[in-house]
């Protein structure tokens, strides 16, 4: 299956990746951007890369394992692409953090990189993840505008947000320690896995295509 830790910039994702590698068995982890982003990296960049990382994870179905992907996608673009529904389960994790301390890290790691207009961007941007995650009718738009014409976007945009099938976890690393965070995704990944096997999981087997 697919498993996948979104959401915006210095949220904890790469780091909480990072610690489960050798954590879970039968788990590979990936990040998103890792084959490299392009200068000119857009929506449509991002909408292609995340087909390539869906057919990877298909590759390690294949193979009895699953896929732990970072990134930027959230479950709208996962559910969009294309080879979405080969996938034996999808599950989404939003990594967030509160806008101050996300401006703070951001300032911390990348010192002067970032204009005040960049950060309110990144700050925008895991807003609205937010909204995104509690309602699939919240400004798609941000997503489907200037995508790839491959995405199938009519696969959930009928969609409300008390639809069971449109769910994205939401784990919060604001004030929380390392160890912390990563025991909860951990726990996560472990019910995910257990309700896609028991077939009790929402988005598995392309089910969620005709429910």
């Amino acid at each position: 299956m697919l498993l996948t830790l979104a959401g915006s910039s210095c949220s904890g994702k790469t780091t909480l990746a990072d610690a489960l590698r050798t954590r879970m068995q039968g788990l590979v982890v990936h990040d998103h951007d890792e084959i490299g982003v392009p200068e000119n990296a857009d929506t449509r960049w991002r909408h292609r890369t995340t087909e390539l990382w869906i057919g990877r994870a298909l590759e390690y179905q294949s193979r009895g394992l699953d896929l732990l992907l970072t990134g930027q996608s959230p479950l709208g673009e996962i559910l969009a692409s294309p080879s979405a529904p080969l996938l034996d389960g999808i599950a989404v994790c939003l990594v967030d953090v509160a806008d101050n301390e996300r401006r703070r890290r951001l300032g911390a790691r990348d010192r002067d990189r970032w204009s005040s207009a960049v950060l309110d961007a990144f700050i925008a941007w895991g807003a609205w993840h937010r909204g995104h995650a509690q309602d699939p009718r919240y400004r798609p738009n941000v997503i489907t505008d200037g995508g790839w014409p491959e995405m199938c976007w009519d696969r959930w945009s009928a969609w409300t947000k008390d639809d069971p099938r449109w769910h994205t976890h939401l784990l919060d690393t604001t004030g929380r320690s390392i160890d912390r965070s990563v025991d909860h995704l951990a726990q996560w990944i472990t019910q995910q896995r257990g309700a896609s096997r028991s077939g009790q999981l929402a988005l598995s087997n392309g089910r969620w295509l005709t429910d």
